[in-house]
């Protein structure tokens, strides 16, 4: 049993074999965490994995492949997931919902049919279960807006609302979704026009919301931000720094909130010279007032009697 885990590194899962879930999310169903994340290996795109106590990871399934069967609704673009030559598109950023009224399991993710990133489109895919192979929906521009880098928030009453970046990155959009989360409703907002900000992460504490994002520098990490609100659709604050002028080495991912005081903030620490050595970091979001902090901690640690997280430095 995995008692610890070193911030940085490769982590394993229970059988040994690395965890491929980066740009990924956590979601809590029935007393399990189910991470999902790419999955850039051979025909794969988005993998699934779970774990009781956020340290031993077991491999439940690939969820997304160049196999997934396509169940197109409404009007889709680029219904398949391979591009016009057989090969692989790019998914990027996959994100779930449990949907309490349809009760599918929806995903969301960064969607381009090759590697220019022209397409800049979103996609979606549903599933009965967690775990289970997901059908794909296809992709589209959400409003004909551009969409790259990419989160889904899920509120307290069940409203969805979907994040991504627009205008060739310059902006971030913010979509309220339909009931059954399967397309937009409405723009509720364009926010921090003109500064470029990507890789959104948004959660809830004390009713009041905040997003987390970076700069975008490619492959290089940069000094962190957040924002605050009262409400998913606005207004929202100015930006401030999040952490140090690298992040520490990190690029959000996603927040997992256990509690109203305990945040998680899980990331990645890319490799640019080598992908698949990319590794994860995850930071206990401390809290001064309302304003987030981020410090630096090279372990996580697990503890037995109380079945809780724990950090060293």
């Amino acid at each position: 049993m995995n008692t610890k885990l070193t911030n940085g590194g490769i982590w394993n899962d229970i059988n040994g074999e690395p965890i491929h879930a980066h740009g990924g999310h956590i979601l809590f169903h029935d007393d399990f965490y189910y991470w999902y994340g790419e999955d850039r290996r051979g025909d794969m795109y988005v993998s699934c994995y779970r774990s009781k106590d956020l340290f031993n990871w077991e491999f439940r399934n690939h969820i997304l492949t160049t196999s997934t069967p396509v169940a197109p609704i409404r009007v889709r673009t680029n219904l398949g997931l391979v591009n016009e030559k057989g090969g692989k598109v790019n998914l990027e950023r996959p994100k779930v919902l449990f949907n309490p009224a349809t009760k599918k399991f929806v995903l969301w993710v960064h969607y381009e049919n090759g590697n220019d990133y022209n397409d800049a489109a979103c996609a979606i895919a549903t599933s009965d279960s967690p775990d289970g192979h997901f059908v794909y929906h296809g992709s589209f521009n959400p409003f004909g807006y551009m969409s790259r880098d990419c989160t889904l928030f899920q509120d307290d009453d069940g409203t969805a609302y979907f994040i991504s970046a627009a205008r060739d990155n310059a902006d971030l959009h913010v979509y309220r979704l339909q009931e059954d989360y399967l397309n937009v409703e409405c723009l509720v907002g364009k926010l921090w026009q003109g500064e470029y900000r990507e890789a959104p992460a948004v959660f809830k504490r004390n009713g009041k919301y905040y997003m987390l994002t970076s700069f975008c520098t490619g492959w290089e990490p940069n000094q962190g931000k957040y924002a605050m609100a009262h409400s998913m659709e606005g207004p929202w604050s100015m930006l401030s720094d999040f952490g140090d002028e690298t992040t520490y080495h990190t690029q959000p991912a996603f927040v997992l909130k256990r509690s109203e005081q305990e945040f998680l903030y899980f990331s990645d620490r890319w490799n640019g010279a080598d992908y698949f050595q990319s590794s994860y970091v995850v930071l206990p979001i401390e809290f001064h007032g309302d304003v987030p902090t981020l410090n630096d901690y090279s372990s996580l640690l697990f503890e037995r009697e109380t079945r809780s997280m724990m950090f060293e430095r």
